[in-house]
């Protein structure tokens, strides 16, 4: 490793005949959790899940004014996920980020390879950093600058198992393609508006008699989101659609009609105290419901773990093509020098009929879950943070996620992250 530093910074300081920086940086995050009902309802036989997982991650970003380079490698890793005496991780190491930008001019730039696409509040498109994994697409991306206070962005992706001669079945599970295009502008520093469109390709195995063929079926996402801040008031409100159609196992596809709304407020009472109120609603589908469509929206590549309960019941790799939801939270922040701390009770409710084993129709309400968090600045680049969840669920969540509600459902953690800045460097444009 240090040596890789020396011959970074040496060629740094070797090519200043040119206008360009060059930095290099560093993440470190252990995290320990204790896991009884994360994610599902615990059975009265499950015990408690105790580890450490940790990601290390070194970037290196090297920029000139007509193009950058960014690298991020990174390891993910659980404490004893191999021996001591192994001569390999489990997991290895990985581009996390590997993509170039080539600015043709100060309005528009081109940038391809692998990168994190996050947008807005992440409920779309987010880079899902609490993963330790986190989330980057392989991508080729337009950035334009319509004026002053716009942007936008246009990207496409394509996606294949590997090098091939003839046309193979795409094996990996997420899209075979991707085209999107976001836009975002400031009315005034008080008020913004970003508008989304998402055209995103799913495979799926179209059968025709006895033959079996992978086809790509496309859904359409598109709406916005709005936000106004004043003073000590800030709200943000957000809209989507959803059509097209939606793979669906042995049916191959089905058609979508789904749709998004939140809503959000808050207001600082005081200079260290912040109290908001929101809402989200997921649609979803009935139970007893039409099998042949879906009405389930889909927030698909966003950061999902930051909605809906810290406890991932819902859309973290779950709950998608189920009953929807409806979550209503009260999220109270105090923030004050180092030291931050959040309280947020959540009430979910589903959006779609749920039925009980005997086909009645069960209570909408599945459940309340109470986060808290609290995070402090130990010196600059290296904070500590710790958090518990409960989950109260109703018989209701049982119906759709097994489990018992009457188990203790709760989750707690401590994180320490690292992020220093080993190198930063400009050099000037040389005089003509």
């Amino acid at each position: 490793m240090r040596k890789l530093l020396f011959i970074i910074i040496a060629l740094g300081g070797f090519h200043q005949a040119f206008a360009q920086e060059l930095a290099v940086s560093a993440e470190l995050k252990p995290r320990f959790e204790a896991r009884h009902g994360f994610g599902t309802l615990a059975s009265p036989d499950d015990d408690a899940a105790l580890f450490v997982s940790q990601r290390a991650r070194l970037n290196i970003d090297f920029a000139t004014e007509k193009y950058q380079v960014f690298f991020a490698v990174q390891n993910v890793s659980v404490w004893g996920d191999v021996s001591t005496l192994a001569k390999n991780d489990k997991n290895g190491t990985s581009f996390h980020q590997m993509w170039g930008q080539y600015n043709f001019s100060e309005k528009f730039a081109m940038k391809l390879g692998r990168q994190e696409i996050a947008y807005d509040d992440q409920r779309i498109f987010g880079a899902v950093d609490w993963a330790q994994q986190a989330r980057s697409h392989d991508a080729l991306m337009f950035k334009i600058k319509p004026g002053k206070n716009s942007k936008l962005d246009v990207g496409f992706a394509l996606n294949a198992n590997g090098e091939t001669n003839f046309k193979e079945d795409y094996l990996v599970n997420q899209y075979k393609s991707m085209q999107f295009a976001w836009f975002h502008t400031n009315f005034s520093e008080n008020m913004g508006l970003s508008l989304l469109f998402l055209n995103n390709g799913m495979p799926y195995n179209k059968v025709e008699g006895t033959d079996t063929e992978q086809k790509t079926t496309y859904s359409q996402t598109i709406g916005g989101r709005f936000t106004y801040k004043r003073n000590r008031f800030d709200f943000n409100a957000a809209t989507y659609f959803q059509g097209g159609n939606t793979p669906r196992g042995a049916e191959g596809k089905l058609d979508l009609s789904a749709y998004y709304l939140s809503a959000n407020a808050n207001f600082k009472v005081l200079d260290v105290l912040k109290l908001g109120a929101g809402f989200e609603l997921l649609s979803g589908n009935d139970q007893d419901g039409d099998v042949t469509k879906s009405n389930a929206f889909s927030p698909f590549y966003g950061t999902n773990h930051k909605f809906n309960g810290w406890m991932d019941y819902f859309y973290v790799g779950n709950h998608s093509n189920n009953v929807g939801l409806i979550d209503i939270y009260v999220p109270i922040v105090y923030k004050k020098d180092k030291l931050q701390m959040r309280l947020i009770p959540h009430f979910f409710s589903a959006d779609g009929t749920i039925l009980k084993p005997g086909f009645e129709k069960a209570d909408a309400y599945l459940g309340t879950e109470i986060d808290f968090d609290i995070s402090y600045e130990l010196v600059k680049n290296v904070k500590i943070f710790a958090g518990y969840s409960h989950m109260l669920a109703t018989e209701s969540m049982e119906y759709i996620k097994g489990g018992s509600k009457d188990e203790t459902n709760n989750w707690g953690w401590v994180m320490v992250t690292f992020k220093p800045t080993f190198f930063k460097k400009k050099f000037d444009q040389p005089q003509n």
